[in-house]
């Protein structure tokens, strides 16, 4: 086999191959150089020594591959021979590199034209020569041609030692192609000693240039600065609730009592609704713009409102309702600190978005209890909106109490951390200021809405880990008027002139400006919602879903994941092959689940016996496999990237979070 001076180790278990290599090679060795004068020459030397001679081998401890004994590395890999490199450490190396310099030199070539001979030339000499003390039987021919190894002759010039060294180890200047004065040699010894000496040949200390890992991450000081002197803490507040329970007109009632719609725009709003026979729409048509949710009268995305109060500047997500929208509502409220449960107090409708219409079913109340308590939202105001429908009826109020305060622990929401406003946005009673209707005063002296708010408590802010912004939407920027990516900083914290990573794409880009509220700032920090402005990237690389991160922390981009779920309330149970729709935060893609692993009881232990199928209420470990890639990482290194949801014939069959990214599979 010819020798591979600049290949590193092959690491393929599978040597079949280099037996086949050596059948071939031997096919050559009698037909192709049998008029080579190289080879004929060297059988002839070689044919003077004693026919049982036999070579002596040493086996790499790198690569395994049998050296001649002569030999003080190894002729594929290039690692030194072990006894080799005990011997540089005991002081010992200039005597065994003398010993090779000194060995004669090969008297049938001259010296300039030896340091010019191929390697390859070299190896075939070795094998002609073995060729003539093999065995002459067939059976011990094809056996002996397995074991056979190239060897290389002993007539090594000192000159050829440092083509074998490793690029590390390799000599500069004339030095390379051979010292003839012994000068150089000693020279040539020196400089092998000090290399030889800081080399380790133990093969589990490999030195591997280590990956960032989390827990090496430095934020800088800027980063944690003080809250700034004048500006609220921003609060991300989901409007949530089954159709038609009044949310857009509750968030715009708000809006329009704070100062955020001008005259103008209330006018506009309320003669264009009574125009097309929906006066009562007035106030949700601040939130719902667009001319379908308009003509439709039911909100189709997240609609986005700021406001501020006595303690926060809070950010509305104003969700809708309706089912064939949730993925939308679980795209944009995904990005909730808190929310306000809104229901319809009026007789039939809160029923309805309980059980569903014909009450067979799961109503969008019950849906986006489950989903909002699933994003890590702990903190809940249930909002019972039209309250005049049922003349602020205290019967009615704790019916619906008593109804779904019992859900909603089920979904593991405390009493403590629910909050219950009585109200009605249309006649504006309870909203900002304690109700002035007696049949509402005469028994409830509780927070208004806009206390409730202000009694919410922050969750925690992380920007002591690096950079993550899922990307909720591409918007075009107000200041600028370029496409920029908007979205949640769910940890770290970003600057004008900060080098990001926009994931999938993978591409580095620079901040070009931020704004908050639609207003320019130089430092957005985690919990922040802004609007990101980048250069250096083309505007449609950037997509709902993706990420920005920092560039030496990526998120993992992968569409085979491992998942924990808690199975909701299904029919149909679910299967090994069941096709379904995976959410996780602003990105949807279609999926199947590949396996079910195990059964978690109540502890979280796995069962022993593997189920065939998953039903209501149980909770379990499946893999699932995307048609598409998705940035994702484990719960518990990032909980806004950790959770996922699980959607079949427009209903969510489960929530969890992935417990594993098992990577990205091509099929």
């Amino acid at each position: 086999m010819p020798r591979k001076v600049v290949s590193g180790p092959d690491y393929d278990d599978d040597y079949d191959d280099y037996d086949e290599y050596d059948e071939d090679y031997a096919e050559y060795d009698d037909t192709e150089y049998d008029n080579d004068q190289h080879p004929v020459k060297t059988v002839k030397e070689s044919s003077k020594k004693p026919a049982s001679m036999v070579p002596v081998h040493w086996t790499c401890s790198m690569c395994t591959f049998n050296n001649h004994e002569s030999m003080t590395y190894c002729e594929m890999c290039g690692v030194f021979r072990e006894t080799f490199v005990k011997s540089a450490k005991d002081g010992s190396l200039k005597d065994a590199v003398s010993a090779v310099s000194s060995e004669p030199r090969a008297s049938a070539m001259p010296k300039a034209d030896s340091a010019k001979t191929p390697m390859k030339t070299r190896a075939v000499d070795s094998d002609k020569a073995n060729s003539t003390q093999l065995p002459s039987s067939g059976s011990s021919l094809g056996a002996e041609k397995k074991k056979k190894t190239p060897v290389l002759s002993e007539e090594i010039p000192v000159e050829r030692t440092a083509l074998l060294v490793p690029d590390h180890f390799q000599l500069k200047g004339d030095q390379s192609c051979g010292a003839s004065s012994s000068s150089q040699n000693d020279y040539v010894i020196q400089k092998l000693s000090s290399d030889i000496s800081q080399l380790n040949v133990d093969k589990t200390n490999v030195n591997v240039t280590k990956p960032c890992l989390p827990e090496e991450y430095k934020p800088e000081k800027w980063m944690l600065a003080d809250q700034e002197s004048g500006v609220l803490s921003q609060l991300n507040l989901a409007i949530v609730g089954h159709v038609d329970s009044g949310k857009s007109t509750l968030s715009g009632r708000l809006l329009h009592l704070l100062g955020r719609i001008s005259r103008k725009d209330m006018h506009k709003n309320e003669k264009e609704s009574k125009e097309k026979g929906k006066g009562s729409f007035a106030f949700a048509w601040a939130m719902d713009e667009s001319s379908e949710e308009r003509e439709r009268g039911v909100t189709m995305t997240v609609g986005v409102a700021y406001l501020e109060t006595k303690k926060y500047r809070v950010v509305l997500l104003d969700s809708p309702g309706h089912k064939d929208f949730v993925p939308n509502m679980i795209s944009g409220a995904t990005q909730a600190d808190a929310a306000i449960l809104v229901v319809d107090a009026s007789t039939g409708s809160f029923e309805a978005g309980m059980d569903g219409e014909g009450g067979k079913g799961v109503g969008q109340t019950k849906e986006h209890a489950q989903l909002i308590r699933s994003f890590g939202v702990e903190q809940l105001v249930v909002a019972v909106n039209k309250m005049d429908a049922v003349a602020y009826s205290k019967e009615r109020f704790e019916f619906i109490k008593l109804q779904l305060g019992s859900f909603l622990r089920s979904c593991h929401f405390k009493d403590s951390a629910i909050a219950w406003i009585p109200l009605s946005a249309v006649e504006n009673q309870n909203l900002i200021k304690p109700p002035s209707d007696a049949r509402l005063t005469s028994w409830y002296q509780g927070f208004c809405l806009l206390d409730a708010i202000d009694s919410l408590q922050l969750p925690s802010r992380d920007v002591t880990k690096p950079l993550i912004l899922p990307i909720c939407d591409v918007i075009k920027s107000q200041s600028t008027g370029q496409l920029a990516a908007f979205g949640k900083l769910e940890t770290g914290a970003i600057q004008n002139g900060s080098k990001v990573l926009v994931l999938p794409c993978g591409l580095e880009a620079t901040v070009k400006s931020i704004e908050r509220d639609t207003n320019p700032c130089n430092i957005a920090r985690a919990g922040d919602n802004v609007a990101v402005n980048l250069q250096g990237i083309d505007g449609n690389q950037l997509m709902p879903g993706g990420v920005l991160c920092h560039p030496g922390f990526p998120v993992a981009v992968a569409n085979h994941l491992e998942l924990k779920i808690l199975v909701l309330d299904i029919t149909i149970p679910i299967l090994v092959g069941s096709q379904v729709e995976f959410h996780i935060h602003h990105v949807k893609q279609a999926a199947r689940v590949t396996k079910i692993i195990a059964l978690l009881d109540k502890t979280g232990k796995p069962s022993k016996s593997v189920p065939r199928f998953l039903k209501s209420k149980q909770n379990a470990v499946v893999q699932v496999m995307l048609d598409g890639a998705v940035c994702v990482q484990e719960f518990s290194k990032n909980r806004a990237l950790g959770r996922a949801y699980l959607r079949s014939s427009g209903r969510t069959i489960a929530v969890g979070v992935v417990n594993r990214v098992i990577g990205q599979d091509e099929n």
